[in-house]
């Protein structure tokens, strides 16, 4: 193997296996309950449920559940349809500095290997650590060009998917994870232009990512090997996928500073770029600003948020989850955009459109230039008697500089979880789930009725 696949390889064998930090553990708890919470509203919505259809005949075998619908599959076939589902309604989690959602693909496939094979929580999360640290150093290694064309989440995600299936399937064996992730690399796919424009194709990359990662993983602990230089070489990952990957990067920190304790959590339900902008909105209207009295919003934010959540008109909710204009003014009309944001009287709303109208969209080449390492906005409302009034988000809520709580997080998953659990069982759930590394993963039955 190259230095580079092998270091990687190296420290995955090794945390797959070795006690670690007390804060790695407790974060990777976080990123699960997280996962959870973003995975059960998505089981109610397409895609997740168009492809439950499509693999009807493939459902109740294998040990691998798919909660939220009551039934197993094999683990790669589990991990597609989890991965898809827990991507659906724009809830997961995201690492800035890579532009990337790690949770959908690695956790998806962690847990449909940890089932599969019968194994504890405790080993669920470290394979969900040794994902996670992996594939976020990898994502900040290509980026920023990389997102120019490729949807992280289905490229690099599949190197967090078989690097934690690899955890498990053979922890410890450096060989079996280094080959994994060669595999991997040639697996990875998800262009952008399946999320600006309207279709179902942007939760696949997860789920794709996910299935892709468990098979390389299986197929790298049964003996295929991959290409020991496909990151680094003149046709690699790189090469193809970037402007020139900054490879030092990911090898930066590696099983000593842990990104997982660094990771977004969203406070809302749309587009992560949005996220800023929705926060200074939403702070003018705590101050009192009336929407009907503004004659202009300008939003000033990073040319990405634009390129990507700039829609000035979404006919869609898959359009609107991306539209900057959309998802202010709702949050100024309603105070919130959550999963009941995007449904058809909302889109419709004379209110909201309204509003849409007088929103302005600018690229800040300070902000700009900050992206991807800080996503900030700065909205400024011109009132119709010529007053301005403005708020400068400089993060997210979510983001590592202003985090949600272990209880945000839990409200966050009642919210989410409840409506298909039932409150009840939700409660029950959540309290496993941060006792999971005591517990088997089996115990959690999450393919109970």
């Amino acid at each position: 193997m190259s230095e580079l696949l092998s270091t990687l390889a190296a420290y995955g064998a090794r945390d797959a296996t070795r006690a670690l930090p007390e804060a790695a553990v407790h974060h990777a708890k976080r990123a699960v309950i997280d996962w959870f919470s973003a995975l059960y509203p998505g089981t109610r919505v397409a895609p997740a449920t168009n492809l439950v259809a499509a693999h009807a005949r493939e459902l109740g075998v294998g040990r691998s559940s798919l909660p939220g619908f009551a039934t197993t599959a094999f683990p790669a076939l589990a991990a597609w349809i989890n991965g898809a589902a827990s991507h659906a309604v724009e809830f997961d989690d995201i690492f800035k500095d890579a532009v990337y959602h790690p949770g959908c693909p690695t956790i998806a496939a962690a847990l449909a290997v940890a089932e599969d094979r019968g194994l504890s929580g405790a080993q669920l999360l470290q394979a969900v650590v040794v994902g996670y640290e992996i594939s976020t150093r990898i994502g900040v290694a290509v980026q920023p060009s990389h997102y120019r064309f490729f949807h992280t989440t289905g490229t690099v995600g599949t190197f967090g998917g078989a690097a934690a299936a690899a955890s498990l399937l053979a922890p410890g064996d450096a060989a079996v994870m280094g080959h994994a992730l060669a595999t991997a690399a040639t697996f990875a796919s998800g262009l952008q232009q399946a999320f600006r424009s309207d279709s179902m194709t942007k939760p696949l990359h997860a789920g794709h990512a996910a299935s892709a990662g468990v098979l390389a993983a299986q197929a790298a602990a049964a003996g295929v090997t991959g290409a020991a230089d496909v990151l680094e070489g003149s046709a690699g990952f790189g090469a193809a996928m970037s402007d020139g990957a900054h490879w030092e990067r990911a090898t930066d920190g590696l099983g000593e500073r842990y990104n997982i304790t660094r990771m977004t959590q969203k406070n809302h339900g749309c587009c992560g770029h949005a996220f800023a902008a929705i926060d200074a909105a939403l702070e003018l209207k705590a101050r009192g600003l009336d929407p009907d009295a503004v004659a202009e919003f300008e939003v000033a934010t990073y040319q990405a948020a634009l390129d990507v959540a700039g829609n000035p008109a979404p006919r869609t909710a898959a359009e609107a989850k991306f539209s900057i204009p959309f998802v202010v003014a709702h949050a100024l009309v309603h105070g919130s955009v959550r999963l009941d944001a995007f449904a058809p009287q909302r889109l419709a709303s004379p209110a909201i459109r309204s509003l849409m109208g007088r929103v302005r969209l600018v690229a800040d080449p300070a902000l700009t230039a900050a992206f991807p390492a800080q996503r900030a906005a700065r909205v400024t409302a011109t009132l119709a008697d010529g007053r301005r009034e403005e708020h400068f988000a400089p993060c997210r809520k979510g983001d590592p500089e202003a985090p949600l709580t272990d209880g945000e997080i839990d409200a966050k998953f009642a919210e989410l979880a409840a409506p298909v659990l039932g409150e009840a069982r939700a409660r029950d759930l959540l309290a496993k789930l941060w006792r999971l590394d005591g517990l088997a993963v089996a115990d959690l039955r999450l393919a109970a009725p």
